[in-house]
């Protein structure tokens, strides 16, 4: 009697995956190689795995699919023109699938990440870039309108009042002592309570 094949899939897999190779990148084990990146004079060391970086970022795989046996294992990738803050910030893209950047990084993330040829980060920065620029554009939309109104209720200020007045019924005449009320009516009653 044969068995039918069942699937057995982790939705919690991947994300536990990442979430340990982060922590083992932050403590420093069984990392195997180090970038060390410069920008106008500062430098920093980045421990990392050469698996995850290659996994993700086209420019390490070819970098450590290309180092020459004679030379051995390399150990170290040197970056220059890459700020410190950017490329902590590509790691922790890498190994999390996320990160928190200021609004005026996303063009600098989208640089780094076409440097080192991040197609995910590429991809997620391409698109935050497309919805800010959305949301200016509907903000400048909003307020043209609105200057629009403006402009028209300045340049027919009888418009609005007109409009008003058409609202709101008129008041009834009331009947003064020589237009045939008498005193004791209502209009005569208030005068005396007063």
């Amino acid at each position: 009697m044969e068995s039918n094949a069942v699937l057995l899939e982790s939705k919690s897999s991947p994300i536990n995956l990442l979430n340990e190779m982060q922590q083992l990148r932050l403590l420093g084990h069984l990392c195997d190689v180090t970038v060390s990146v410069e920008y106008q004079g500062v430098r920093a060391e980045f421990p990392a795995h050469k698996a995850v970086l290659a996994a993700t970022s086209k420019f390490f795989k070819e970098v450590f699919l290309n180092e020459k046996s004679a030379d051995g294992p390399r150990s170290n990738v040197f970056l220059n023109e890459v700020q410190v803050a950017d490329f902590a910030s590509f790691l922790e893209f890498v190994y999390t699938a996320r990160v928190e950047v200021e609004e005026d990084r996303v063009q600098r993330m989208l640089e780094i990440a076409e440097k080192l040829k991040c197609l995910d980060l590429s991809e997620t920065c391409f698109q935050l870039k497309k919805q800010m620029l959305e949301s200016v554009l509907l903000e400048l939309q909003n307020f043209s309108e609105a200057q629009n109104s403006e402009e028209e209720s300045a340049a027919h200020p009888g418009a609005a009042p007109a409009a008003e007045a058409e609202r709101e019924p008129p008041d009834p005449p009331v009947a003064g002592p020589g237009h045939g009320a008498s005193p004791e009516g209502p209009a005569g009653k208030s005068k005396e309570k007063m």
